[in-house]
């Protein structure tokens, strides 16, 4: 339903339909002359004059014509593919920043509900004569929360907007937090996906197949404008009605009218026209072969920075899930256990939630991240990881 897809999916069908044009011949011409003033002839007055002619390209130029146009149309072709490509790209960021936001609004409610459940204590402590400081430390960190808390959700309405617009849907709509469970990935050798993705993005990257149909349509240009230079032929009929004789009615063939086949050619003399198109032509391949070189160097730079980025947040999956986020629950139980049996102060416990809440947001963003360059590396080349 995205009106950007439709629009690049009518490019691509309207450049099928000049195809069948390109390889048409030109429309026959009818002409017509009457004599206002009939021609006294020896086999009668002549009266009206047909002519029928066909314009016929020289051998090969319709073939190339119907060639450069269908490598012009594979080329939209492959440009829509890619447009396709990057609009699940935007997408698929976009749902995992979009999953990654409510996951950041639920674990930092449950986060703020922790410490609220800490103020009543407090209170009475602070109550009973403990330090007023412990209680004014909570209140910040809990203001400091709530302000965390609340840009998260200022995040959901635009987030939001941006993928209804990528899904065509009403400008007002709220998208429910996507359902998402990070499944573990165990990396491969990482020459070994490098190559392999080197190799599917030179194969089936629909920009750099777009790009090489742009040299072929080039390629069968300049050979066109070459046979620019051979003489185009023109066939045709003629036929003269002849009225009654008046004159000499006994004359042979009197009264018939005669008809003739007709033969032309033109004559391309002047060759500064066709020198400048394959001028043209050449320019525009050497421009297609430079941006094809140049877009492959680009996108191999893409994949190895995207398999880095890939690689980077499987480490801090491992990391933060294996390793620190075990110890920063146990450091706080323990805190919590210490606070109760006044063996703790309120800042220890502060510091904990603060320790653990922030580990666990930089889980679920390690395994955003993770998410996204997969996406990332999928859409560059054109096949499921």
């Amino acid at each position: 339903a995205n009106p950007d897809i439709q629009a690049y999916a009518s490019r691509y069908h309207a450049a099928r339909e000049r195809i069948p044009q390109a390889a048409a011949l030109p429309d026959p011409m009818l002409q017509i002359s009457h004599f206002v003033e009939s021609v006294q002839t020896r086999t009668g007055p002549q009266k009206n004059i047909f002519m029928l002619s066909q314009r016929l390209p020289w051998f090969g130029q319709l073939d190339g014509r119907e060639r450069a146009a269908d490598a012009e149309a594979e080329a939209i072709h492959y440009a829509f593919q890619a447009r396709q490509l990057l609009l699940a790209r935007m997408i698929g960021l976009g749902f995992y920043d979009y999953a990654y936001t409510g996951k950041a609004i639920e674990l930092t409610s449950q986060n703020l509900s922790l410490l609220e459940e800490l103020t009543p204590q407090v209170e009475e402590r602070v109550r009973t004569g403990g330090d007023l400081n412990s209680l004014l430390r909570l209140q910040v960190e809990i203001g400091k929360l709530r302000d965390r808390l609340a840009t998260f959700k200022q995040q959901r309405p635009r987030q939001s907007a941006q993928l209804a617009a990528h899904l065509a849907l009403p400008d007002d709509t709220l998208l429910s937090w996507p359902v998402w469970t990070p499944a573990p990935s165990t990396p491969t050798s990482e020459s070994a996906d490098t190559r392999s993705l080197l190799a599917s993005v030179a194969t089936n990257n629909p920009e750099l197949l777009m790009l090489e149909r742009k040299i072929n349509s080039a390629k069968v240009r300049s050979e066109l404008a070459r046979l620019e230079r051979r003489p185009n032929f023109t066939v045709g009929l003629n036929y003269i009605q002849v009225d009654d004789p008046t004159v000499n009615p006994t004359t042979p063939d009197a009264g018939k009218d005669p008809w003739a086949l007709t033969f032309a050619i033109n004559l391309p003399i002047w060759n500064s026209r066709t020198s400048a198109a394959r001028r043209e032509a050449h320019s525009f391949q050497r421009a297609a072969e430079s941006e094809l070189a140049n877009r492959q160097r680009q996108l191999a730079a893409a994949v190895h920075s995207s398999i880095s980025s890939l690689r980077d947040a499987q480490r801090r999956v491992a990391l933060y899930h294996d390793e620190l986020l075990p110890l920063a629950q146990q450091a706080l139980e323990i805190t919590r256990s210490s606070y109760a049996g006044g063996r703790a102060s309120l800042l220890e416990i502060i510091d904990s939630e603060r320790s653990l809440l922030d580990l666990e947001l930089q889980l679920w963003r390690a395994h955003t991240d993770a998410a996204q360059q997969r996406i990332v590396l999928q859409t560059l080349a054109n096949r499921p990881l």
